[in-house]
């Protein structure tokens, strides 16, 4: 550029800054992205940030890269490095965390005042249910976190370095938020506010009180072993709340991908580039020795015999001579989960378009059973067989099963209902079993009741005990260093065997197993 042009260009910056300086408003709007709105209107920013939600924890990094081996309904029989716990440090897992805070919750949050903003508690009541479902998995995962002065950084009075909350005390927020938010929704007048732009109800204020009274059950059962008082009160609530729970499988709360190439289903998409993933031991030994007719639906023949189903052990080292057998000997995930497969029953041709499960009847009535035959939360143990049953009927149509078939296995002699704490253990495996494809409930599940009792790490694992917990995101040492470095002092040490709140008295569960998760 020559001396010329340079003054030339100077001038015309000098002149455009000249005009700008006279008029305030033009020199706001220049330093404006047209691509970037400061201010979203609730619909749009609910549907993006109900689909990261569901993406983010039932998908391909936190459940398929993580909680799947530690719940081991799957196996890695090549790069598996999480499966033997050497790629699941806080740089590996932090992801999760930190992108939660920056993306979704902080979407939620928003969501939750502009609509009580605008009076509009089809609108926020959703926002608030989703917003708690998320914040569930991130305490039962990490512990003590961030909750109250979280996601408040940009408004005034707030915390760039928020302090981390007692998992007791955000249990205790995460009920009074549901009890809001249904209550909100149950008031005469309310409307469908969000409609088409809500993708797990389409709006409708009945179904989302459900889903608040049907999560608000999951929390309570999960503080059974540290704090049964609180765990039965709130079990009565949920279950007497406006709406009540989840009544059929047409209640479930679920993610509907479209399956159009932008948006698929987590599942499929992991599996259009890996092939690496084998349905792990610890789930194929209770599917095959069961003759559960969810085999052919949760696993494929081996690729080595069609006729054949198997699973491969979990932590095995690929420097093993045995280990590259299971390549071609042991069942890869069901044909549903891949892309442009024939898809199993009513799912339609692509596994792209599978649904993610949320929440399903399934749980709640196995949550109903175990309530019963405890006698918590208002129920009796005279009701438990039937919550039993009705549980694994709604697993089975959920992934369909025909209803001859799921009567013919509900007959078994070892899968009837057998009461006691034995029943208990049914309950606790079958519940597990219908938690496929939720590695992070499944293992928060597992941490409560220690069933199944096979989960253990494999032989070549790095640690000879199945983890806790994460260790706590690495960048917030960087950002929040004082917060994060007492948060790990509370809980007993940041690493994964310091225990959470709920998690502190495991021997209490009837079904706990000595030296549960140990090598």
């Amino acid at each position: 550029m020559t001396n010329t042009q340079i003054l030339r260009a100077g001038a015309g910056i000098a002149f455009a800054m000249t005009l700008a300086a006279c008029n305030s408003d033009k020199l706001t709007a220049l330093n404006k992205n047209p691509n970037s709105p400061e201010d979203v209107p609730a619909g749009p920013l609910f549907t993006n940030a109900a689909r990261v939600a569901a993406s983010r924890w039932l998908g391909t990094t936190y459940s398929l890269r993580q909680t799947e081996w530690l719940s081991q309904h799957l196996s890695e029989v090549q790069y598996n490095d999480e499966d033997r716990y050497i790629r699941l440090h806080a740089g590996d897992t932090e992801g999760s965390f930190n992108g939660a805070y920056s993306g979704e919750l902080k979407d939620f949050t928003q969501i939750i005042t502009k609509g009580i903003a605008s009076a509009q508690a089809g609108t926020y009541g959703p926002a608030s249910v989703m917003r708690t479902w998320e914040f569930s998995y991130l305490t039962n995962t990490w512990g003590d976190i961030p909750y109250f002065t979280a996601l408040g950084g940009d408004s005034i009075g707030g915390s760039l370095s928020p302090k981390y909350d007692a998992q007791k005390d955000i249990y205790t927020d995460m009920f009074a938020q549901l009890d809001k938010a249904t209550k909100a929704m149950a008031a005469s007048g309310v409307t469908n506010s969000l409609s088409s732009a809500d993708p797990v109800f389409a709006g409708s204020p009945l179904r989302w009180e459900r889903f608040a009274n049907s999560l608000r059950a999951r929390l309570a059962l999960q503080l059974i072993n540290v704090d049964p008082a609180t765990a039965n009160a709130q079990l009565a609530a949920a279950f007497s709340a406006p709406g009540g729970v989840f009544q059929s499988n047409a209640d479930n709360a679920i993610f509907k991908f479209p399956g159009d190439g932008v948006y698929d289903n987590p599942w499929a998409v992991n599996f259009k580039t890996r092939d690496d993933h084998r349905m792990s031991n610890t789930i194929m030994n209770l599917l095959i020795g069961n003759a559960d007719p969810r085999l052919p639906i949760f696993a494929q023949p081996t690729p080595a015999n069609p006729a054949v189903y198997a699973g491969s052990p979990n932590g095995i080292s690929p420097a093993r001579a045995a280990a590259g057998n299971y390549i071609v000997n042991a069942s890869r995930p069901g044909a549903i989960f891949y892309p442009g497969k024939t898809a199993y029953g009513t799912f339609g041709s692509s596994g792209s378009s599978l649904p993610s499960y949320m929440l399903t009847y399934a749980e709640v009535a196995f949550i109903q059973a175990e309530a019963a035959q405890r006698g918590l939360g208002g129920l009796n143990a005279g009701q438990a067989a039937g919550f039993y049953n009705a549980a694994i009927a709604a697993s089975m149509s959920q992934w369909g099963v025909s209803t001859a078939n799921a009567a013919a296995f509900v007959a078994q002699p070892g899968i009837v209902y057998a009461g006691g704490t034995a029943g208990l253990v049914q309950i606790g495996q079958q519940k597990w079993l219908a938690l496929f494809t939720d590695g992070g409930t499944a293992w928060s599940e597992w941490r409560r009741t220690c069933q199944p009792a096979t989960i253990k790490p494999g032989i070549d694992a790095s640690r000879s005990n199945v983890p806790r917990r994460f260790e706590y995101a690495v960048l917030e040492y960087t950002v929040n260093e004082i917060n994060v470095t007492a948060a790990g002092t509370a809980i007993g040490g940041d690493n994964y065997d310091s225990r959470m709140y709920w998690d502190k008295t495991p021997t209490a569960a009837p079904t706990y197993v000595a030296g549960c998760g140990a090598r």
